[in-house]
């Protein structure tokens, strides 16, 4: 005889989904920029090395994956009047400002000191609080299809939130402003908009309250806990998800400027279209995991992502925007699908783990995916210093010999396209199918009970 079934958990509601979303628009508006303008902006505008930008992104990130661990044990610890989560958003907030501040209105020729400095802080800041917002939305519901709709939300405000920050130098350009002014003003935005959006989230989404769980076991338990195939998997595709988007961030604009022939703000345009395209599909992929599962329509996404982006990147004439435009939204489609479910799946993770320990690993958990995502996009930063190695020359308006041009679009498409594809290979034997997860929240509904 089998346990009766678990109550439905609780449906929140769109009204409180989309306040909760609120506090991903500043994160996601410093996100893009971290490791898509910033590096290049750094070599190409203010004058530091493309070895030298290389090698403190390396580092930095490098660093704050040793960090990420720390942070998740402390705020799992962390129990307050307040709450658990909303408490450490609130404290990273000012170290995100200042941060942000310093590293944008910046001048030319402030030097890699400068960018290192202000980069170490910006990452602790982001670090404590993405950390915390995504726990946040893993406690927000236990069911399987509603944390895809929740991180559904998450999202769609996080991919607007790029779009928002994408759209100033477009805009600012058109108005006659250069990109170092538009840059600045990208800053300006990320720095007013974060209390106001976390003030919403705040008042209006509410945190379950979670007792605080006994130890974590240090450094051993927290390996034992990577080396269990839920995880295994899910890691692994984490990163290798993360370095692929991490290549075509850092190279885009150097790709189809150089290698394609487009301006400045066409670029900027194929970057936004790329985005928008992300928004449009997100909801595809989160119906796509209610019907065959979070990691098979990850599995699928990450294929669709490596033929599309191969057609997007081969196929299309050199200086054809239009082709290149509708190249780059089927492209985009797939962008979102990555944040969304791999979130998703790392909450019913949490489950499994909260089942076998009989505590909630929930902060450790997420510190060890923003890990890996950043592991891997510390990897992609990388390939500046193989640009530097076969002489590729940053400069706005630099003319590159087609050998290394060559040596530039093998890093863009070749690398990513395998990449993905090998995600895809990963994904397809996870073990924590929707079936295998509802038993494991029978199981934790059955032994909550009984100790209630």
């Amino acid at each position: 005889m089998t346990d009766a079934a678990p109550p439905a958990p609780a449906r929140r509601s769109n009204a409180t989904l989309m306040a909760f979303a609120a506090s991903c628009l500043p994160y996601a508006a410093l996100g893009l920029p971290v490791y898509v303008t910033l590096p290049e902006f750094y070599a190409s505008h203010v004058g530091v090395s493309l070895s030298a930008v290389s090698l403190i992104f390396l580092i930095v990130r490098l660093a704050d994956i040793v960090v990420d661990p720390v942070l998740g044990v402390i705020i799992d610890r962390t129990s307050t009047k307040w709450g658990r989560y909303r408490v450490w958003m609130a404290i990273g907030a000012p170290i995100l400002m200042g941060s942000v501040a310093m590293l944008f209105f910046v001048g030319q020729g402030a030097g890699a000191t400068h960018l290192a400095v202000w980069l170490v802080v910006m990452y602790l800041g982001y670090s404590i609080s993405l950390l915390s917002q995504m726990s946040w939305a893993a406690v927000l519901s236990s069911d399987y299809d509603q944390r895809s709709r929740i991180y559904g939300f998450w999202q769609v405000a996080n991919i607007l939130g790029v779009l928002a920050v994408l759209l100033i130098p477009v805009g600012a350009q058109a108005m006659g402003y250069s990109y170092v002014e538009a840059v600045r003003m990208q800053g300006g935005f990320i720095v007013g908009l974060l209390p106001i959006a976390l003030l919403i989230t705040f008042l209006f989404t509410p945190e379950p309250r979670n007792v605080t769980p006994p130890a974590h076991g240090g450094l051993g338990a927290t390996l034992a806990l990577i080396a269990k195939p839920v995880l295994r998997r899910l890691l692994l595709s984490d990163l290798l998800l993360g370095a692929a988007r991490g290549l075509i961030g850092v190279l885009f604009f150097y790709f189809f400027e150089q290698a394609r022939g487009f301006e400045r703000d066409q670029t900027s345009i194929l970057l936004l279209v790329y985005f928008v395209a992300g928004l449009v599909g997100a909801p595809v992929w989160a119906w796509l995991a209610t019907q065959m599962g979070k990691h098979q329509a990850l599995a699928v996404a990450s294929v669709y992502f490596a033929v599309s982006f191969g057609a997007a990147t081969l196929l299309v004439p050199a200086g054809n925007f239009p082709a290149a435009l509708a190249a780059i939204f089927a492209t985009g489609l797939a962008f979102g699908a990555a944040d969304l479910l791999l979130r998703a799946m790392m909450a019913d993770a949490s489950d499994v783990i909260r089942l076998e320990a009989e505590a909630d690993r929930t902060g450790l958990l997420f510190s060890i995916l923003n890990a890996t995502s950043k592991l891997g996009y510390a990897f992609s930063v990388g390939a500046f210093a193989v640009l530097e190695w076969i002489g590729f020359d940053p400069e706005p308006g630099a003319v590159n010999d087609p050998g290394v041009i060559l040596g530039l679009q093998w890093l863009f498409i070749a690398a990513p396209v395998g990449l993905l594809l090998i995600s895809a290979v990963v994904l397809r034997l996870y073990p924590l199918t929707p079936a295998a997860h509802a038993e494991v929240r029978a199981r934790l509904s059955a032994r909550d009970g009984a100790s209630a």
